[in-house]
């Protein structure tokens, strides 16, 4: 694909070159741009500002979320915790349809699993980690990697129940650092509105603007069976925002993968993501074919429909992006910009990190389905698919923890190291709901495509499959198993590899049949992509920080960034809209027929809403998937709102920031006060937040 670099014109490059628009970037909190920003928005933040959003910055599951008391309340979206409701909902008491709206502190329930941070310290690694691999390649380089990580994490907090920590590779294995974080593992659900309050307009209006959502909850961290003192905080402002204001964004966006190379996006977009897309859209009708067949199965199926939906809306964006010739060439010529200065700083002599990357694309591209559909593709697809069921994912953990443990730390697979098995444990123990149809249906669905994308033929099929079909096999494994137990799951795990060897539970030892066939799959990948795509990738941003320093941002890895822009609308093609919904808005679009139909309490309550209360906004933040729930903040440190969503052409943002198009798509405190106060009576916690 370097060809199609170096096709770019000469007019392209310039633009590219000079175009970097002042917005744009995930930055870390130990490199924000501080005067870039004051310079851009007019505004006079310090670093005491960086340390209070970090302090109050707060990471829930796969979402982001902020404090906004000093008794461990927290705002972040009502989908980041509609797991949790569904968790503790029932077909009776089903709290999605009604909302779920304790009274009093003493009502607040316990997410099943759940667990917060907020970052304390970034301590760089770097040294460390590079040592680890010198002279190494290929899963050698890999496991050396991940051993020296591992130690580091258990030096740093041992077993410390209240502390997690993690070494996180910041532009492709340029750069390590160690995040220290504060963890909770008490988190209750303190409010959540009706579902369809949240998630108004459906997947018509997912990834859009205008858009008419309260997708807002809190949750509360304790400790020690007590609301958590947390006397750094956001304070609340329920103002009306003004078009044209600065605000900072702060959350933990999943991934992007703004740094590959032209060759790398190339097998994003030919072989990953119509892959993904394939496969989920078919596990989506599954599911839909499921729901219909009775209330209970769409009780089941009703929160990951919409997971699956948003993954899918989500991949078309990216789709679209990487098809779009223009966007295309903008990337093509800023690696040409990079190629030139690598080539003026090293003339006739230097690694080659792009030409090394693109010789390795053939072998991914062939090696991917196998991994994605046998390891779960962890890093590079969108949708991991590997055995597609919670009780699979269980006797996985189960099976290979006890294999694993038997090793010392260094020799495990990562995410067995000492660092790492009380997070392992906490999510393997946590009591919730098991549905064994819905578990057979993904369970079937995952075994029948990976005897359609792998082939009977295939040796890994016939060890997954027997003599079986993926309609009997699933039904066996689910019907048989008791997983759905946590007593049993304690069990099993505390009592190591000799009780799962012993276990005559037939998902255990199916688990156990199949290690030799997925192991591999996992070892060849690590091999011959994954080692030596790091190791390309280090000599990349070695090259990258000697042509543009640390000016650059790293790609966004799940962990905490601040971003920022303003309140505005957009004027292209595909998005022209200013920059506020309100609640008179949401009357007006409201039919009375699904998916444009208003929550029964939030109708009630129409005539006790000021019409011009701003609902939604949008923003020119820099965000992603994982920025869900992220406090939405002024230059004084207010909260204003908690982002919940961005455009579909903002889904490029995976590749590359376009200013024209990049909107995140905000929920207003205004709204958010306006639904506790005159549609759920939440006067407690207006009285915490400070709302008189």
């Amino acid at each position: 694909m370097r060809h199609l670099a170096l096709a770019a014109s000469a007019a392209v490059l310039a633009f590219a070159a000079s175009s970097a628009q002042a917005e744009e970037g995930m930055w870390t909190f130990d490199n924000f741009p501080i005067a870039r920003a004051n310079q851009t928005l007019g505004t006079s933040i310090d670093q005491g500002f960086l340390d209070r959003v970090r302090l109050s910055s707060v990471k829930f599951g796969g979402c982001s979320a902020g404090l906004v008391s000093d008794a461990g309340l927290v705002m972040t979206n009502n989908h980041c915790v509609a797991t949790c409701v569904a968790n503790l909902s029932t077909q009776a008491v089903n709290y999605a349809e009604t909302g779920f709206t304790p009274k009093t502190r003493e009502e607040e329930l316990k997410c099943p699993g759940g667990s917060a941070e907020i970052l304390t310290d970034i301590t760089d690694v770097t040294e460390r980690m590079h040592k680890a691999g010198e002279g190494l390649s290929g899963a050698a380089f890999t496991r050396a990697r991940d051993a020296e990580a591992g130690r580091i994490e258990q030096e740093a907090c041992g077993d410390a129940a209240d502390k997690r920590c993690q070494v996180v590779s910041l532009y492709r294995g340029g750069q390590f650092k160690l995040y220290t974080y504060r963890k909770y593992s008490d988190v209750r659900l303190a409010w959540a509105p009706e579902d369809r309050a949240a998630t108004f307009g459906g997947d018509l209006d997912n990834f859009s603007f205008p858009r008419f959502a309260i997708d807002a909850a809190f949750i509360r961290l304790y400790e020690n069976g007590a609301p958590a003192a947390t006397p750094t905080h956001f304070r609340w402002n329920a103002d009306k925002p003004v078009e044209g204001a600065p605000v900072f964004v702060s959350g933990s966006p999943g991934a992007t993968q703004r740094l590959l190379t032209m060759d790398q996006l190339a097998s994003i977009r030919d072989v990953v993501l119509p892959m993904d897309q394939l496969i989920a859209s078919e596990l989506r009708g599954r599911l839909i074919r499921y729901s219909q067949e009775g209330e209970r199965q769409a009780f089941e199926a009703m929160d990951p429909i919409v997971g699956l939906e948003n993954t899918y809306k989500r991949g078309l964006g990216r789709m679209r992006a990487l098809t779009d010739p223009s966007f295309i060439q903008m990337k093509a010529a800023a690696e040409i910009d990079f190629m030139q200065k690598y080539a003026a700083a090293n003339p006739g002599q230097g690694p080659d990190p792009w030409g090394e990357l693109e010789a390795l694309q053939p072998t991914l591209r062939e090696l991917y389905p196998a991994y994605a559909l046998l390891e779960g593709g962890t890093g590079i697809g969108t949708t991991p698919v590997a055995g597609g069921s919670q009780l699979f994912l269980w006797a996985r953990t189960l099976v290979r923890g006890a294999q694993e443990r038997e090793k010392a730390s260094a020799e495990r697979l990562p995410e067995f190291a000492d660092s790492r098995l009380a997070a392992t444990r906490t999510a393997l123990f946590a009591e919730r709901p098991v549905y064994p149809a819905l578990d057979q249906v993904r369970m079937e669905w995952w075994l029948s495509k990976t005897r359609e994308w792998l082939t009977v033929d295939d040796p890994r099929v016939r060890t997954l499959l027997g003599n079986e079909s993926p309609e009997g096999l699933s039904a066996r494994l689910v019907e048989g198993t008791t997983l759905a137990d946590p007593a049993v799951r304690r069990a099993l795990w505390e009592g190591g590899l000799a009780a799962i060897q012993a276990s005559d539970d037939p998902l255990i030892q199916y688990l156990l049949k199949i290690q030799e066939p997925t192991r591999a799959v996992r070892t060849e990948w690590e091999e011959k992509v994954q080692g030596p795509t790091d190791r390309a990738s280090e000599a990349l941003a070695a090259a990258r920080f000697a042509a543009y320093g640390d000016s650059v941002y790293p790609d966004a890895t799940g962990t905490l960034r601040l971003t920022y822009g303003q309140i505005e609308g957009t004027d292209v093609p595909g998005q022209r809209w200013g920059p506020f919904t309100t609640f008179g808005g949401l009357w007006e679009r409201a039919t009375g027929a699904q998916p444009f139909v208003v929550a029964p309490k939030l109708l009630a309550a129409k005539d006790r809403i000021p019409a011009d209360t701003v609902l939604n906004m949008a923003v020119s933040s820099d965000t992603i998937g994982g920025s869900s729930g992220s406090p939405v903040v002024t230059p004084q440190g207010d909260i204003v709102g908690a982002n919940f969503d961005s455009t579909v052409l903002t889904q490029r943002n995976a590749y590359g920031y376009d200013r024209n198009v990049n909107r995140s798509v905000i929920v207003t405190t205004g709204a958010v006060t306006a639904a506790l106060r005159d549609v759920y009576g939440m006067d407690g916690l207006l009285a915490e937040l400070g709302v008189r």
